[in-house]
């Protein structure tokens, strides 16, 4: 049995939480036991436990990468609980804290952003080479996007091993149950629907959504309705563009919404607008699992998830009027949406499920440790 020690500093549950329990779901609990360390009082804690593994709460070490305490008290527990290998999700701390206990580490890089010019070129490029090729045995990419901004920082390739994350299929609802809801917003019927589950941030582009929405109005489109499913600090920004834009009649602002598979049921299409810190969207991957088809941007690594003509449209980021014409070419064409979310399912099945990313996952941490024996 090997022993993985998870460390990551979240408070809240976002992309790498999920990442972890979605790895818990499909573990081999013959071979590996699984270990997270989270901060006191995360909310992951509960859902971590649910899904079977022994949780560690740490004091310290919350919502931060890297403090000398955090060292320090993940030094006390790696000796403690003598883990065979420790994981990091983007804790530092964690990263230091296992080799000083000389147990090997692996990290999981979980975005995808532009790469700062102090990270480009000397010194900032060989520090940061030595600090995370020195605290990592290997480093796990979630995208090929992700991999590539590591690699244009200066770290060795020959460390990097491309992981697309995987999800669990999404369950189907029964159609009545997709027409009660489609009745409760006030959907009407044979409106194509498009939907983005996803933090209301600056990034996320949500404003060149909207534009687009007022585009399509303008070309005198109007059998169509675009759901805004999600809450953050970009929400009373975009609110306000909804009504300056006079598009409230066709996209719809739904707030938080535990109700996510109810609402992937609904939809026609997806979106993603994001032009940052995008690596590989589950959102994208729970749709696909339904055979949902996508418009998304060119930002990150929505394009080794959607290839544009085959399971969906790809976009240049930032450019409403690109987005608007390929959720044109969708709105009256059922048989094309159709074909392209055949495609979705057939590539999720094969490259996106819960099974292939623990796989791939546990691989590697055979292979390191065979590196380390």
């Amino acid at each position: 049995m090997i022993r993985v020690l998870n460390v990551i500093s979240d408070t809240n549950i976002g992309g790498a939480g999920r990442v972890i329990l979605n790895y818990l779901r499909y573990a081999d609990r013959d071979a590996f036991e699984t270990l997270v360390a989270v901060p006191r009082g995360s909310l992951l804690k509960p859902s971590l436990e649910e899904a079977g593994a022994q949780v560690c709460e740490v004091d310290g070490m919350a919502d931060r990468s890297y403090a000398k305490e955090d060292v320090k008290a993940l030094e006390d527990l790696i000796r403690r609980v003598k883990p065979d290998l420790v994981h990091t999700h983007g804790a530092l701390s964690g990263r230091v804290a296992a080799k000083r206990c000389h147990v090997p580490v692996v990290y999981s890089r979980h975005s995808a952003f532009p790469v700062p010019a102090k990270l480009k070129y000397p010194p900032g490029r060989w520090v940061n080479k030595l600090l995370n090729e020195h605290y990592a045995d290997h480093i796990i990419a979630v995208s090929p996007a992700t991999r590539d901004n590591l690699t244009e920082a200066g770290i060795s390739p020959k460390k990097i091993t491309v992981v697309m994350n995987g999800v669990a299929p999404v369950p189907r609802t029964s159609p009545e149950g997709q027409a009660a809801l489609r009745g409760e917003l006030d959907i009407p019927a044979g409106a194509c629907v498009f939907g983005i589950l996803a933090r209301l941030e600056d990034y996320k582009g949500h404003l060149y959504l909207v534009h687009a929405a007022k585009l399509l109005k303008d070309r005198g489109y109007s059998n169509f309705r675009i759901l805004i499913a999600g809450t953050g600090t970009f929400e009373e920004e975009v609110r306000r563009a909804v009504v300056e834009m006079g598009v409230e009649d066709v996209v719809q602002m739904l707030g938080f919404r535990s109700d996510v598979a109810a609402l992937l049921n609904i939809l026609d299409v997806q979106l993603n607008a994001s032009y940052g810190t995008e690596a590989t969207s589950m959102a994208l991957l729970e749709g696909m699992s339904l055979g949902l088809p996508s418009v998304v941007s060119d930002y990150g690594g929505n394009p080794w998830v959607v290839s544009h003509g085959e399971n969906g449209l790809v976009f240049p980021s930032r450019n409403s009027e690109a987005l608007a014409e390929a959720m044109a070419g969708l709105i009256d064409r059922p048989e094309k949406r159709a074909a392209m979310g055949q495609k979705a399912l057939e590539r999720f099945e094969t490259q996106f499920t819960g099974q292939v990313f623990a796989r791939n996952t546990e691989q590697i941490y055979r292979n390191i440790l065979k590196g380390a024996k």
